[in-house]
């Protein structure tokens, strides 16, 4: 195993003496910026993390806000990005920077930006109902914002969309058009099995309002388009069809209605969660999941806290769920 870096080595990699290092680490002597920057540099290059008492730059701000985005085979990079960019554009409103965490390394990659002293304030994303990283940053002496709801929130900082309210608002549309089956067109498999916190949000309330509609909730994880076919085909044979509400598979779904000859609004009735910016392409009655929306709150909560403004450990802020009706309902 290689040895870890120590001071010495930062301070030949910096150029600089080892006792700079340390000034530069405690704030305890004035250091030029140029200095102190070659100093972080060769922290960073090192991966070099100081004990806990020695907490690099104390007293210092970077400017920086860390978001903690790993990239896996089920992420939706599209979806993920409207997040980054409103975050983003909140951070360069302020004159703060944004370093982009992509790697899968779960509570180590939180502790290494945190220990780095990289960061003013780490955001978490893809957030798992049992997330590893929820002990670790509870420890960390710097803001953490998570984007989503763990099960165990207990002392974080939380802000999401509501998808427990949107779950419900969907499936009792569509049982006010009449229908007492509603196949739900859900996350596929791979996101299924990430353990993402939001699915079992979004599961809960739909079937707390099947249950109080009498609404018979058939739930699909559709791998593909002939996964999705299949579906459309079973709800359409019915003798009384089944309302589709969509979660994934949007344009597959509608295409294979199309090929039906079924028209959604006039056919079958279609709900979705969806972005604003879909739901209008495709004229769906809709929940918005509000990303642009969550993100500015994510972020007043980040500088909030960065200012001190106001105490961490807040619990979770939903952005709330509201339903907009287009032509994909018969109402």
């Amino acid at each position: 195993m290689p040895k870890a870096p120590t001071s010495a080595d930062v301070a030949r990699e910096a150029g600089v003496s080892q006792s700079t290092v340390s000034y530069v680490m405690s704030g305890k002597r004035p250091i030029s910026a140029t200095t102190r920057r070659r100093v972080e540099d060769a922290i960073a290059r090192l991966t070099y993390e100081p004990h806990a008492g020695a907490r690099a730059l104390a007293g210092h701000r970077t400017s920086t806000i860390a978001v903690v985005m790993p990239l896996r085979r089920s992420s939706s990079a599209e979806r993920l990005m409207m997040f980054v960019e409103e975050i983003t554009l909140a951070a360069r409103g302020r004159d703060f920077d944004v370093l982009l965490v992509t790697a899968d390394e779960g509570p180590a990659g939180l502790r290494r930006v945190a220990g780095r002293s990289l960061c003013d304030a780490v955001v978490v994303m893809e957030v798992g109902t049992a997330d590893e990283r929820v002990e670790i940053a509870r420890g960390l002496s710097l803001p953490v914002v998570f984007v989503g709801v763990p099960e165990d929130s207990a002392g974080l900082d939380c802000l999401d969309f509501d998808f427990e309210s949107a779950g419900g608002l969907l499936v009792g549309e569509l049982a006010d058009t009449g229908h007492r089956t509603v196949d739900v067109l859900g996350w596929g498999p791979l996101v299924v099995a990430e353990g993402f916190n939001y699915v079992p949000r979004f599961r809960r309330g739909a079937r707390r309002a099947a249950e109080e509609r009498g609404v018979q909730l058939r739930w699909h994880e559709p791998a593909g388009e002939r996964d999705v076919r299949q579906v459309v085909d079973a709800a359409l044979a019915a003798s009384e069809p089944a309302g589709l509400l969509l979660v994934t598979a949007i344009p597959e779904t509608l295409r294979a209605l199309g090929d039906r000859g079924a028209r959604p609004g006039r056919d079958v009735d279609v709900v979705a969660l969806a972005t604003d910016g879909e739901a209008e392409a495709y004229a769906l009655t809709a929940a918005s999941t509000h990303p642009r929306d969550v993100s500015r709150r994510v972020m007043e909560r980040v500088f909030a806290l960065v200012d001190r403004d106001v105490a961490p450990g807040a619990g979770p802020d939903l952005v709330p769920a509201t339903l907009v009706r287009r032509a994909s309902t018969r109402r």
